[in-house]
């Protein structure tokens, strides 16, 4: 089971209180919707959010036996707003959004998260996807991205969401190897950025594939522009005294979520929860390995 981060620290930041409405932007694995589920049960509303239907089955059926006000959306959390308004509560008074992928996308999706199982070169949160009509109607897959945009694009998004220090030299070994034959899965992918890399880089705690993976899937999902969207939104439709808490997992976002944060504290909009971001405790890292990198702001509507 997906091993939820931070699970007490932003549960206990937002304050919930009964009868608060209580969105939950990321469902992932469920973990912090069936937190709240546990200490609250039907005395809040609460809302789940996820582009992935997987997480809105997983998280159905791991609440199966508590008696909930509860409404699940499959939707991008970037569209909080009309979410709201669709299931009629134009303003809430807590929203946390857990940018992580959860564990079960990493092993179970089949669609090439993991650089460490041989998938289809997918990425996308979305399921459905109309990837075989034209370009400008189609949803954007990691193949795509590797087989069709030109070398400097390719290049840029890996240093500038995966933060590469070989981006040029994997954008020209993938572009290379497009020529020869389309790259068509993780397993040819992971080939291509270990030729591309020297061999001190593959034996670091860090695998070589990483950050390559991490930018195509920011990618394929806009996931910075739906962060920066998502918040705002967000924050626009909480109560005064609402709170909105997030967990992000690498210095891109959470520079995205510290920048808007800080304007909202400046113009008298907000005020700030945790003036240092929370992190995980040294158990926490040992039990979950992959929650050593996140980080958890809360912020609080004036």
């Amino acid at each position: 089971m997906h091993v939820s981060v931070l699970l007490q620290e932003s549960i206990d930041g937002l304050e919930i209180k009964n009868g608060d409405i209580f969105v939950d932007g990321t469902l992932g694995g469920g973990g912090h919707f069936e937190e709240v589920a546990k200490r609250f049960g039907d005395s809040v509303v609460m809302i789940g959010i996820d582009l992935d239907p997987d997480a809105i089955v997983r998280t159905k059926e791991r609440l199966s036996t508590y008696n909930l006000k509860v409404h699940y959306i499959q939707e991008s959390f970037r569209n909080i707003d009309t979410i709201l308004d669709t299931v009629g509560f134009p303003k809430v008074d807590k929203i946390l959004l857990d940018i992580g992928l959860s564990s079960n996308q990493f092993e179970d999706s089949g669609r090439g998260f993991s650089f460490q199982k041989d998938e289809p070169l997918i990425m996308s949160f979305k399921k459905n996807l109309t990837e075989d009509l034209p370009a400008q109607v189609g949803d954007l897959t990691a193949k795509e991205i590797v087989n069709t945009w030109e070398l400097e694009n390719i290049s840029t998004i890996l240093k500038g969401y995966g933060e590469e220090q070989f981006a040029w030299k994997i954008a020209k070994a993938i572009v290379a190897r497009r020529e020869e034959k389309p790259i068509e899965t993780t397993f040819d992918l992971v080939e291509i950025i270990k030729t591309a890399t020297p061999k001190w880089y593959h034996t670091r705690r860090i695998h070589p594939a990483t950050k390559t993976f991490q930018a195509l899937r920011i990618t394929v999902n806009d996931e910075i522009e739906s962060l920066k969207q998502g918040i705002r939104v967000g924050f626009d439709r909480l109560r005064s005294g609402g709170r909105l808490a997030v967990i992000s997992f690498h210095s891109i976002e959470d520079r995205a979520v510290k920048h808007f944060f800080k304007s909202l504290i400046v113009s008298g909009e907000a005020s700030i929860v945790n003036k240092k971001p929370i992190i995980p405790t040294d158990n926490e890292i040992a039990e979950n390995p992959r929650s050593r990198s996140s980080k958890l702001r809360i912020i609080q509507k004036s």
